[in-house]
């Protein structure tokens, strides 16, 4: 009969159950700049982000907060970011710190910008919109919130902007057309300044972090309120302003839709012995708010009792008072067992609530068996008491010193915590949250002041944050009603997958790691990859890598197969990666136009690569109709993004001045210095061919020397004959031919052309003291490894040369390989043929972009 009972208690219960959804992924970039280099610093900024990143910590984001970014800083963090809202619910941006529009485009400044000259805006400073359109290509719903209307405090007033100069604005931020499902919020209206404030925080921060926890508030009535805030502040000097195009409901501070609380319980209750304690456990309100109940329908066989006062239905008590609620069943009842219900209800500060039934069968307590069943009741208490303090020790022992490993960028990892108690009286609240990364269970993200029941705890996740592999402490208060509480921590240490550390790749935008080039991909590589693979297997990135470490292995096949398969999983460089495979014909036939595609197809989902890639081919009209103003404006981003091949490519075309691209050396060296600080070594070499030549800078051997030098050191193949010529020429150092030879020779070996050519002439320059063979072998690699046709004269000097010479050459180069070649072909067909091989026999560096 008790167990009927309880089963149709359930059943009322669950109809009055609201279903909770899926957990949503929800991040945010918090940026405050106030120490600036070169212009006067900002009072509030960084402690606004400090502020407004506990708010959104608060509300169960996972939050990148940065302080004082320089440029190259930031574009690591926003990188680590966007890989964080890759597939995101929610993306948010938060800037606090100098801004100003030029041509109606925004632009956040990082705190070593100088903005000196012309070109700067380009390297120093972050357009708005590339911000933007990142976010548009990771998630759901975007939202940028602009602190940073101020005036400009830059003397300079004109800059490029793409192909044109254009004067900067004075004053604020210029308005920004949203697209859909994205707010745009700015400290005041487009083209006014907003303020510092005479406090701790700028006025528009202050508001915002104090409206935003409001909670179950949509995100467009917070906005409304910090208005409302800010006019009424600064007296109406400052009116926050924002663009929305939102068709989904944002809401910041999300609370639960009930306290945590077992829907029915079963109970004894004796009568005629006075108020028996019922022992309902406290509600466990998951958000850390107080929970009130109140009685909904009270039992019909006695009457509730709180501290020896009557409690009337409807009657408002405290959560944390319920364990001491008593029932009181007056002498005279039926000799028979009874059935009666009590059904109650909880209520959160935030207008949750939830249903608890407690059934309960009334014995008569009269007699000898009474007598028995009140001490057989008062002894199961007492036991309970004693059991639930083993309980609380069992589970602070099971979560102290928990060490657990927890793997980066695979999504939530359960911590399998398995504690020994489903008592659900036992609750744990966080007492301190990890410093990054979120905690979470599969229907909600956990903030600082959350709580779990006990039956929960096994389902707790943890999630790091991208960028970080710091040990992190967890600590845990473990309740359980009038029980006294017990502390416990744990840690967590994130950890970074063999793979990613092997074979991860530079500005992958889904990745998780600073990358490695193709080349310093070494051995341990696939077999890292094939384990984190079956690990894994619905990871994207781990296909990828793997076939990255299968490319540099020589399995060209198996790569391909990896590669396709990240790719088919959403993994945006694989879809590159497809494209650079068809456009050199690895493994397949080359054909550019497929490549282009899958170029575009990266390029549309923000990668730096295939924006770089695709921008060139439609600058350039390399297997499409081209486009100047979008492959320009490509390039642009990719290079905003931290691409040092974009840069090198903007260089190119402005040093030249190409496709009614107007020259400007000086522009070309502000690209080659930004590729340089990103330590470059491609930039370095271009770089010092500029100090060289007194190409948009003053003539400095000295400079030059250096750059060629350290580019070199790092592996770069051009350098040693940049090198090489110095010494060859006697400028900026004393003439040494020995060293000028052995420099064009170590280039040769790393795949230059021309070093190879002017190794070939120095040979020449000895007259009859002159070795034929030598200056035909280097002709040889010359024209071989001339895949552009750059060299023309390489193979036409190299017929001029005598049989005796080639052949001697030949049989040289011949004997340097490992397995035959055939001799099909004239004699110098068979040289330039030979040398291809010992040079590819040589395994030299890879490099794909």
């Amino acid at each position: 009969m008790l167990r009927r009972y309880a089963l149709i208690a359930a059943l009322i219960v669950v109809g009055l159950t609201t279903v909770q959804a899926q957990a949503d992924r929800r991040v945010a970039l918090v940026i405050g700049n106030s120490q600036y280099h070169e212009i006067p610093a900002l009072k509030n900024p960084d402690k606004d982000a400090e502020d407004v990143s506990n708010t959104f910590r608060l509300a169960g984001f996972d939050v990148f907060v940065a302080k004082d970014l320089t440029k190259l800083q930031f574009e690591k963090e926003f990188r680590n970011y966007l890989a964080a809202a890759d597939g995101a619910d929610l993306a948010i941006v938060y800037y606090s710190g100098h801004g100003f529009q030029i041509g109606g485009e925004n632009f956040l400044i990082p705190v070593d910008a100088s903005l000196k000259a012309a070109a700067d805006i380009e390297v120093q400073a972050v357009k708005l919109d590339d911000v933007l359109q990142q976010l548009r290509a990771k998630s759901k719903i975007q939202v940028i919130i602009l602190d940073a209307c101020r005036n400009n405090p830059f003397p300079r007033k004109d800059y490029w902007l793409r192909d044109q100069l254009i004067a900067a604005g004075g004053t604020g931020l210029a308005q920004v057309k949203s697209s859909l499902n994205t707010l745009i919020a700015f400290a005041t209206e487009p083209g006014a300044v907003a303020y510092d404030g005479s406090g701790d925080l700028s006025p528009f921060s202050s508001a915002f972090s104090r409206r935003a926890l409001a909670p179950n508030q949509e995100i467009r009535s917070v906005m409304a309120a910090v208005r409302r805030d800010v006019v009424e502040t600064t007296k109406g000097a400052q009116v926050p302003w924002e663009n929305s195009s939102l068709i989904d409901e944002v809401v910041l501070m999300r609370r639960a839709s009930r306290p945590a609380l077992p829907p029915v319980l079963e109970k004894t209750v004796p009568s005629g012995v006075g108020p028996v304690a019922l022992d309902l456990p406290v509600p466990v309100d998951v958000d850390g708010g107080a929970v009130t109940i109140s009685i909904e329908r009270p039992p019909a066989l006695g009457r509730l009792m709180l501290d020896g006062k009557p409690i009337a239905t409807g009657q408002p008590i405290e959560g944390k008072d319920l364990p001491r609620l008593q029932m009181d069943v007056p002498k005279g009842a039926d000799a028979e067992d009874q059935v009666d219900m009590l059904a109650y209800a909880t209520h959160d500060e935030w207008g949750g609530g939830s249903q608890g039934i407690l059934v309960f069968r009334v014995k008569n307590g009269d007699g000898t068996a009474g007598k028995q069943l009140v001490a057989s009741l008062e002894s199961e208490q007492k036991q309970q008491v004693v059991e639930r303090g083993i309980h609380i020790a069992g589970a602070a022992e099971a979560i102290e010193n928990h060490d657990v490993n927890v793997p980066v960028g695979v999504g939530p990892v359960p911590l399998k915590l398995d504690l020994p108690t489903k008592d659900p009286a036992v609750s744990v609240k966080l007492a301190s949250y990890p410093a990054t990364g979120t905690l979470s269970l599969p229907d909600r993200t956990l903030s600082p002041q959350s709580s779990l029941t006990a039956d929960e705890v096994d389902k707790l996740r943890y999630e790091p944050q991208i960028g970080t592999v710091q040990p992190l402490i967890v600590g845990v208060e473990i309740r359980a009603d009038n029980t006294p509480s017990k502390p416990a921590t744990m840690k967590l240490s994130p950890s970074v997958d063999p793979c990613d550390q092997k074979a991860g790749e530079p500005l992958d935008l889904q990745g998780v790691v600073p990358g490695l080039l193709p080349n310093e991909i070494g051995a341990g590589a696939v077999d890292a990859c094939q384990a984190a693979v079956k690990a894994y297997p619905d990871v994207a990135r781990f296909h990828y890598e793997l076939g990255r470490a299968l490319l540099a292995a020589g399995k060209v096949d198996e790569a391909k197969k990896a590669i396709q398969k990240a790719a088919d999983q959403g993994h945006v460089r694989a879809v590159f990666e497809l494209g650079y495979l068809n456009a050199t014909g690895t493994g397949m036939s080359a054909n550019r136009k497929q490549a282009n595609t899958f170029y575009a197809a990266a390029s549309d989902k923000g990668d730096p690569y295939g924006m770089t890639s695709w921008g060139r081919a439609l600058f350039n009209g390399y297997g499409v109709d081209r486009d100047t103003g979008k492959g320009l404006d490509l390039l642009l981003k990719a290079a905003a993004m931290g691409h040092t091949y974009a840069m090198n490519d903007l260089a190119a075309i402005f040093t030249e001045g190409r496709n009614g691209v107007p020259a400007d050396p000086a522009r070309a060296v502000a690209f080659l210095k930004a590729g340089v600080e990103r330590q470059d070594m491609y930039s370095m070499n271009l770089l010092g061919r500029n100090y060289l030549a007194g190409t948009g800078v003053e003539k400095d051997p000295k400079a030059a020397l250096s750059l060629f030098q350290k580019s070199m050191d790092l592996g770069q193949p051009y350098a040693p004959g940049s090198l090489a010529r110095m010494y060859r020429d006697g400028v900026g150092v004393q003439q040494d031919l020995a060293e000028a030879q052995r420099l064009f020779e170590l280039a040769t070996d790393r795949g230059d052309q021309s070093a190879a050519y002017d190794r070939a002439a120095l040979e020449m320059q000895r007259g009859d003291k002159a070795d034929q063979a030598v200056a035909a072998r280097y002709l040889a690699f010359a024209a071989a490894l001339d895949l552009r046709n750059e060299i023309p004269d390489a193979k036409a000097t190299l017929a001029k040369f005598g049989a005796k010479a080639k052949t001697a050459a030949l049989k040289q180069m011949r004997g340097e390989l490992k397995s035959k070649i055939s001799a099909d072909g004239s004699l110098d067909d068979q040289l330039v043929k030979t040398a291809r091989a010992v040079w590819e026999q040589a395994n030299p560096r890879r490099d794909l972009f």
